[in-house]
This record gives structure tokens, sequence and C-alpha cells, in this order.
């Protein structure tokens, strides 16, 4: 049976889920994506009111060619869709003791900054660099660009290789080796953050993020980072993929191990080859298969895994400007470990958090009305466990949290529009695992590994394409995850398998 003839349905219009929608509609596929949602984008939303605008999740878009190359492949350039502009700083960075630095692609220029709060650090940052840029070189591939790595995958790697993926030590330890100011051991740190993790659990080889980043840059898409969003629906559009609003499914259907459609909240159906879930891999097996065999292997896999992080989020007009603020800050807190332990020891959003505070009114001027800025504050904060209330504490919670801004001298004054978003919320509105904005965390050494794969092990024809399964969060990762679940599809299908 050829491929034109084949009926994939994508379970999820966010980032992954949409990106596997357009690879497979290239290849021949019909496809249809099926949104409980009354838009695209998932977890990638926005919010206006009152002449203000924001984005309600990701903030923050690095590896530019892995969007560069599902528009390309598809036949399209990248600049017809959106315009991604460089972020000049990526990030200020601030302190207690009013130290303020600018991190800056141009390693000259980055230099300059260190060397202006610490000028015997340049030469770590040097080797950091260096370091960073072999591990992304060593571990881009296996760990990816491609299916999850197993043991072998490793074993094929020349032992040098091997020993440069630095799975032994922490992200932290790393980063320690390189420098010893500890501004600078916390900046780095911080990016162990981009996938819902700690730094002080997390094997090293996450600071390839470092490189990412620094080394590749940081973008930001005018109009806002939910344009990153209507661009894929836009070019799933264009390829045939019919997107369906509104539609929550509520089973995945299976026959002999594979599966063969799945039923919707309205009690319709839709008959499919294959299915690629666009969700939490927890949510997929606890709630929409079977409880069978292979229902219970996958949950008792997922909750062998310790959820990522959540987030609490404060969105808000403000109505002055503040120019000593970029368009990305981070106001770090002052013990760092203590921070990470009350997240993922004591479970407890922490007390003494470091706030990030995103202005895209910095870059688009027209998000806030004439002399006002629009403010997404994000803390890190606990997965939803009993240790917790969201529900009774999140307005004593927000209330603190006004109080740290005051501290660093960030007075949102009385906000024209005022939201928030709690991991309870968050939790309530796309699904998922404990409220965990990553998926699943890496801090473990072998998380890489144990991550869910993109293929289901025990159910033929189910794949995930999700923050949650390989290679993981962020917005670049997701992405690449819908490339691998569409890879794994073309794989079973060339081989007979589905």
């Amino acid at each position: 049976m050829g491929a034109t003839r084949q009926h994939a349905v994508v379970i999820g219009a966010g980032v992954g889920g949409l990106t596997a929608a357009i690879r497979l509609a290239g290849r021949g596929y019909r496809v249809t994506v099926v949104e409980q949602l009354d838009r695209p984008g998932g977890k990638m939303g926005e919010w206006r009111a009152a002449g203000f605008r924001f984005d309600t999740g990701p903030s923050v878009v690095t590896m530019r060619p892995v969007i560069e190359r599902l528009f390309s492949e598809a036949g399209r350039h990248l600049e017809d869709y959106l315009d991604l502009a460089p972020l000049h700083p990526i990030t200020r960075y601030h302190w207690r003791d009013g130290t303020v630095l600018d991190a800056l692609q141009d390693e000259e220029a980055m230099c300059a900054e260190i060397a202006r709060i610490n000028p015997r650090e340049v030469d770590g940052y040097r080797r950091f660099m260096r370091y960073v840029a072999e591990l992304h070189r060593v571990v881009s591939r296996p760990f990816l660009y491609s299916r999850q790595p197993g043991w072998r995958d490793l074993l094929r790697l020349p032992l040098a290789d091997a020993l440069k993926i630095d799975a032994l030590r922490t992200m932290h330890q790393a980063i320690r080796a390189h420098f010893r100011d500890p501004r600078l051991i916390q900046l780095f740190s911080r990016f162990a953050t981009y996938n819902g993790s700690s730094p002080y659990r997390s094997p090293a080889t996450l600071n390839v993020i470092a490189h990412v980043e620094m080394a590749q840059g940081a973008w930001y898409p005018r109009g806002g980072v939910y344009q990153i969003a209507l661009a894929l629906e836009r070019l799933a559009r264009e390829l045939g993929v019919e997107v369906r609003y509104g539609s929550r499914v509520t089973k995945i259907e299976t026959m002999n191990g594979k599966v063969s459609g799945v039923v919707l909240e309205d009690a319709s159906r839709l008959s499919a080859t294959v299915v690629v879930a666009n969700a939490d891999v927890s949510d997929v097996y606890r709630r929409l298969l079977d409880d069978g065999p292979a229902a219970q292997r996958g949950q008792r896999q997922a909750g062998q895994l310790e959820p990522s992080c959540s987030g609490f989020v404060m969105l808000l007009g403000v109505t002055r400007q503040t120019p000593r603020l970029a368009h990305h800050n981070i106001f770090f807190s002052d013990d760092y470990p203590a921070e990470f332990s009350a997240i993922f020891d004591q479970r407890i959003p922490p007390p003494n958090p470091t706030l990030y505070l995103c202005i895209t009114g910095k870059t688009d001027p027209a998000h806030a009305p004439a002399g006002c800025e629009n403010w997404f504050v994000l803390v890190n904060a606990p997965y939803l466990s009993p240790a917790y209330e969201w529900e009774r504490n999140a307005e004593t919670y927000a209330a603190h949290l006004k109080e740290v801004m005051r501290g660093w001298g960030l007075d949102a004054g009385d906000p024209a529009v005022e939201r928030i978003y709690t991991p309870l919320q968050l939790q309530a509105m796309y699904g998922g695992n404990a409220g965990a904005i990553y998926g699943f965390s890496s801090n473990t050494r072998t998380a890489a590994f144990r991550r869910p794969s993109n293929r289901a092990r025990d159910v033929r024809g189910l794949y995930f394409a999700s923050g949650s399964a390989h290679p993981g969060g962020g917005v670049p990762l997701v992405m690449l995850s819908g490339m691998a679940a569409s890879a794994c599809v073309e794989e079973d299908m060339q081989a007979g398998r589905i």
C-alpha cells in the first residue's frame, strides 16, 4: 500500500505535533491534526488585554537551523513565514551586589563583558566555550538529531569522544572546573532550567545548552513567539494537513497490538494507520489507551522518571517604562542550591527565587501602550505534589513575588492588566504530568537513555512527539521530537512493521 493512502492522525497542534504533521504530509501521508484547544501552539500561546500583548509560554528561541530545516524540507523559505530577529543582548543578568552583565553571542564582546566584572575569568570563558563546542560536536547527533540513543550507540563512539560526553560530573561540577567567580558559575548553571532540571543533579552533558545559546545565538520572532505556532499551522495547511480545533481525543483504539484509530469526545471516530501523540507520554498511557499490559508497562516506565519543574507566571501590564531592562532579564537568587532544593527536594515554591522577566515590548513596541511595558515574570516552581496547595496559596505567593521584585527595584505599581498561571492551572489547561512544563527532568546520569522513545514500545503505529519524549523539552527539542517521530513512522512503514 503506497504512502499516499496512509492516514496519520496527530493528537495535538503543539509545536511537536505540527512538526510531525508537516513532515508526514510532505512525504505523501494524509494527515489530520486534532486539537482540544481552539488554536494551535499548545503551551505556546498568547494573551491580549487593554492594548497589552503577552506570550504565555516559551519566550526564547534557539537552534534556528532546526526551524530552517523544517521549512526547507517542505520546499519553503523560513523568511516568508517568520521574521527572526537576533537578540542583542541575549539576556541581561543581575546580581544582588549590583553586578549587571549582558550575555552576548560574539565571543570577543562577551569576553569584554566578563573582563569588566572579573578579568581573571576571561581565559576560563574561552576554555569553557571550547569545552561546550566539543561537547556539542560529540552529542548533537546521538542525543539531539536522531532517534533516542542506546548504550550500543555509545559503544560505537571512539573512546575519546565517549569520554567527552561528560556524564559522570554534574553540570555544576563541570562549570566550577572552568570558573571561580560565583556569579559566572551561577549564570552558566542556569541553563539546566531550559529543560526543567537542576544543575546540581543533571549530567554535565547538558552544558551543551550553553553552546546552543551563547555560540549560536538566541532569536525573537517579530510579533511574538506565538508567531511560530501560526507559521507552522500555515505551512501544515498549505501541505494539505487538516486541522480540527475543539476536538478532544478520549481514546486511542488498537487491534491486535496496533493502532486502528482515535475516538473523539463527541463519540466520532477517525480511522488511522498511525497515531502521533503530541501529548505527555504519561497522559497517553494513563488516559487514552485501554488498561492492558502495554498501557501498564508505559505507565510504569513513565512513573520511574522524575517530572521536570513547573513554573509560576505573572503577566503584568505595567504603566511605566524601565530603561535599564532588556528584552530578557534574569535576577539571580542569593542561594541557588537552596532554590533548587526547595523545588526538587521539598517540592515547595522557593521563597527566594530567581526571577525571569521578559519584555517583548522592548523589541516590539506595539505590545504595550505608549509609556507602558508588558512584563512576563516567571519563576521555577515544583511539579504538583501534596507538599504544596496552589489552589489555597496562589495569591499569597503572587504577593510574595511582588515583594521580591520590589527588592530589585521592580515595582509594577498597580498593573493595568494582570494574570497569573500556577502549576495547577497549567496542568488543567494542557494536561501532562503533574504540571511539569518540560516533561521529565534530566536529574540523573541516565535520563537521556530512559526518556520515552518517539516510538511506543508495545503499540505498533503509535508515536510520541513532545517534550516528554526524546530528545526533551524546549521549542527546538520538541520540534526535533516531531521530526524523530515522523522518521520512525517512515522507518516502520518501509520495514512493513505497520
